[in-house]
């Protein structure tokens, strides 16, 4: 298993596709992240915004998207045409969004990049991660971005007997290919790698006496 970004996501479609350009490992697009919004020009306001919602910063709606009542944007943030930013989401800046995405009711989003059709849709949290096209994150998911030592995140591609690679971050989410899908209350660890139509299944109940 490789980290290229090919391994992972389908570029094509993806309005913001240069980020990945001409890159080893699929996560060094969060380290351009925050110089690919500084360069981006037009912040400006196309879709729905509700008017008790938060914008705060540098942040771009696109055309037909929607932001629900009480939810709170932190740029610098760009939002895809048609997404669904509902009640009460919490959008905390360096964010990257492509269109016809959603973030849900208290599902909390920073320094992270969502591909098209990407739904993060009921509590979950992200940070310092890459969300595929298509995947649905499931209610409680939660992608766990630093170490409890502080250390940086490496990640094991190739099985538990082999090397770590480091990643050179010290915050790194999970890197959740196109398709993926998790069950609820998942905790992804920090430098979590799943390939494309990977399942990630909710903890199983304990087995009931007989």
């Amino acid at each position: 298993m490789t980290t290229r970004p090919a391994d992972f996501i389908d570029l094509d479609g993806f309005e913001h596709r240069r980020i990945f350009d001409g890159i080893d490992h699929i996560w060094q697009a969060l380290d351009r992240l925050p110089s690919y919004l500084a360069d981006h020009s037009e912040w400006t306001i196309l879709g729905d915004v509700a008017p008790t919602a938060v914008l705060v910063g540098d942040v771009y709606i696109g055309q037909g998207a929607v932001v629900e009542p009480y939810a709170m944007i932190v740029g610098p943030t760009i939002i895809g045409p048609n997404c669904t930013i509902r009640h009460a989401a919490y959008i905390r800046g360096n964010v990257l969004v492509g269109h016809d995405c959603v973030i849900g009711h208290c599902s909390e989003i920073k320094s992270s990049i969502l591909l098209p059709g990407a739904k993060v849709p009921h509590f979950n949290y992200v940070g310092d991660s890459i969300v595929g096209t298509n995947v649905n994150l499931g209610a409680g998911t939660i992608c766990a971005n630093l170490r409890f030592d502080g250390n940086q995140v490496s990640v094991r591609t190739n099985g538990s007997r082999q090397p770590k690679l480091p990643t050179g971050r010290r915050k790194l989410g999970a890197i959740i290919g196109d398709d993926a899908q998790t069950g609820c209350n998942v905790v992804l660890d920090p430098g979590s790698l799943l390939p494309r139509e990977t399942t990630v299944y909710s903890a199983p109940r304990p087995a009931e006496p007989d």
